[in-house]
């Protein structure tokens, strides 16, 4: 008699499976219709193929179409698996590599046999996609061994998955899947983990999209071979792809990067790759926030500071970033030999210097200045903070990417009766002043990574104080999107962090701050306590907007170019209707600039309709037009950005309308 296996369900009832069941099985033995809606099974919590056999008494959920992350995800890797398949269906003798989902979708790397992948290939390849789909072809699982899997992959010339299988580890299983019945005529095996579900044809057709076409080198290295890589977008449904693509659409229309130059922001080019250029109008908008958030951290006990840009090797090796960061940092010897030498450049015993790519070494050296007391703390210092990261050219995208940036930086040195409160104190100052700019957000703690520097009790402690500060701040909870993520903290410290949803539902993750035990160590910080000994100051690590440069890029996207009129680089423009009013309105701009308002005068010779058009474009919050009859009557007509109504009112209305609205809102009365 077989052994019989106790498989739990969520609903507290208990199912006794013979040996060799699977969550197949025990969805049938419920009844056809979820036997027919079960795409997965979630084993003990880990999400594993329908047919996959039991091994012992389990907890058993069945996953179907509802619970949409674990479908989106197993979707988005069956629809990167059927789009490796069209490929070499169409394209004989083409490689495979790897194929994984993504946020929104998936890709998959090829070598191909003769040519690199273009465009144009894409419909080709979503016909052949729909009809392996349409064909419902079960999605098999076996497991092979090494030597089996790369003598398969050998002798089919996959010298790519042949050289990976040839690295995974010894222990690790080796699963495969098939496309099709194996060994069958028309069937496709490749290597994976899985899970997948059950056939194609649990894909819906109508429910994706082949998007581009990049190059990529293989393993991520540019020694290695150059691959095409396709993307796609996958969904559960065309309702879903459809939304995505409107989504697009309109991520499209707000691109930071188009905007920034119909606006005449800023710019980058070759010269300086990965910095960005940034024009009068562009650099108003960094004033703007650079000021409000000097008035933001006056306010909260800040001591703000300023640090060197280059700093000895050292110091970086001491805290631990130049084994970290040093392949992103940009070094430079500290001494550089005269043009006219013959000698070599370097010595290998020259020392080395490197440009910052973060500000916190810097600021324990300042706190390690003079003999610092119990009654000193908590001092925060901050700083606006030009940092330096050598990122890949590839990684680089406008304003969210760079290699030149500043962040609006502070760390907190405390007592550990003090961080609680700190970081409560925190959440509330982040709070504000992304409500100000009209964000809501969902806060998230970062929980320790399999790499790290410190004790366990050490992560054990700082993890809880920042979810105790979280709940303190009513934070931890639906509302407010709490989550904690394993794995994912900083190398030294755990973080809570803040993300941001933007007006058409993307997410932005911007603000952090970070319980640090560990630098403060390297760096040999202290302050005297209340009994006369030497203590460890605990280090909390934050920034609101992250850096100047991407929450620009933000606020571009999010506010599709119509800043609020208080970062508007340009607040209002008097433009005239007839040349006989170019006086007049020179006098209403001169008061509107005394009343503290940006503003510009139009008084060339082109249609009012050509001139409204244009500050349009230029998303001018509001125009003020001027003729003849409005400079007898000592009026204006004002038009408001995106509004087809004009109204008329005196110069002194229009003034105290746009003093005000021109107002930073931590600044309005």
């Amino acid at each position: 008699m077989s052994e019989m296996f106790k498989i739990s369900l969520p609903d507290g009832s208990v199912r006794e499976m013979a040996q060799g069941s699977t969550p197949a099985d025990v969805a049938a033995a419920i009844g056809p219709g979820l036997a027919k809606a079960a795409i997965a099974a979630k084993v003990d919590g880990e999400l594993v193929d329908l047919t996959r056999p039991f091994t012992g008494d389990a907890q058993l959920a069945l996953v179907t179409s509802r619970d949409e992350a674990d479908a989106l995800e197993l979707a988005r890797h069956d629809y990167a698996h059927v789009l490796a398949e069209a490929v070499q269906a169409l394209f004989p003798g083409t490689q495979i590599t790897f194929g994984p989902s993504t946020d929104d979708g998936f890709y998959y790397d090829f070598a191909p046999k003769d040519r690199p992948f273009t465009e144009e290939d894409l419909p080709a390849i979503e016909a052949e996609m729909r009809r392996i789909i349409a064909a419902n072809k079960p999605l098999h699982r076996e497991v092979w061994t090494r030597a089996d899997l790369i003598a398969r992959w050998q002798s089919e010339g996959e010298t790519f998955k042949a050289e990976w299988a040839a690295e995974l580890p010894e222990h690790e299983e080796l699963s495969v899947y098939w496309s099709g019945l194996p060994n069958s005529d028309g069937a496709w095996l490749d290597m994976c983990r899985g899970p997948h579900l059950p056939s194609t044809g649990k894909l819906d057709p109508a429910a994706f999209k082949l998007t581009r076409v990049s190059g990529a080198y293989w393993r991520g290295d540019q020694k290695n071979a150059m691959l095409s890589r396709i993307y796609g977008t996958g969904w559960l449904n065309k309702k879903q792809l459809d939304a995505h693509l409107t989504r697009l659409e309109e991520a499209a229309k707000r691109d930071h990067r188009r905007l920034g130059n119909e606006m005449d922001l800023f710019h980058l080019q070759a010269e300086a790759h990965g910095s960005v250029f940034w024009h009068p109008k562009g650099y108003l908008i960094w004033r703007e926030l650079e000021a409000y958030m000097r008035r933001a951290i006056d306010g909260a006990g800040y001591r703000e500071v300023k640090t060197p840009q280059v700093m000895d090797a050292r110091q970086w090796e001491q805290s631990g970033h130049w084994g970290k960061y040093r392949e992103n940092m940009f070094v430079i010897p500290d001494e550089v030999p005269n043009v006219e030498d013959e000698g070599p450049i370097v010595s290998d015993e020259a020392e080395w210097m490197a440009l910052k790519p973060m500000n916190c070494p810097a600021h324990v050296l300042i706190f390690r200045q003079g003999i610092k007391s119990y009654r000193d703390l908590p001092l925060r210092i901050y700083e606006n903070g030009c940092c330096h990261r050598n990122e890949p050219h590839g990684a680089l995208h406008g304003l969210m990417r760079v290699r030149q940036f500043t962040q609006d930086d502070a760390h907190i040195f405390c007592r550990e009766d003090q961080i609680v409160a700190e970081v409560q104190a925190f959440c509330a100052l982040a709070d504000r002043i992304y409500k100000d700019f009209g964000f809501t957000y969902a806060i998230k703690l970062a929980l320790r990574p399999e790499k790290r520097f410190g004790t366990e009790e050490m992560w054990d402690q700082a993890e809880t104080e920042l979810r105790d500060a979280v709940v303190r701040a009513g934070l931890a909870t639906e509302e407010y999107g709490w989550e904690e993520l394993p794995g994912e903290g900083a190398f030294y410290a755990p973080k809570l962090e803040w993300h941001l949803t933007d007006a058409i539902g993307r997410t932005w993750q911007v603000g952090t701050i970070q319980s640090d035990r560990v630098l403060p160590d390297r760096l040999d910080a202290h302050y005297i306590g209340e009994d006369g000994a030497k203590h460890r100051p605990v280090m909390l690590h934050r920034a609101i907007f992250g850096s100047y440069e991407r929450f620009i890029g933000i606020l571009i996207e999010h506010f599709a170019g119509r800043l609020p009129v208080w970062l508007a680089p340009v607040q209002a423009v008097v433009a005239t209707i007839v040349s006989d009013a170019d006086g007049y309105a020179e006098d209403v701009a001169a008061k509107l600039k005394a009343a503290g308002v940006r503003v510009e005068t139009d008084l060339r010779n082109e249609k009012i309709n050509y001139k409204v058009r244009e500050h349009s474009l230029q998303k001018v919050p509001y125009l003020l037009v001027v003729g003849k009859r409005e400079a007898e009557e000592g009026t204006v007509a004002i038009r408001t950005l995106g509004e087809q109504q004009q109204k008329f009112v005196s110069v002194e209305e229009a003034i105290a309308l746009l003093q005000d609205a021109s107002l930073a809102p931590d600044l309005k009365p």
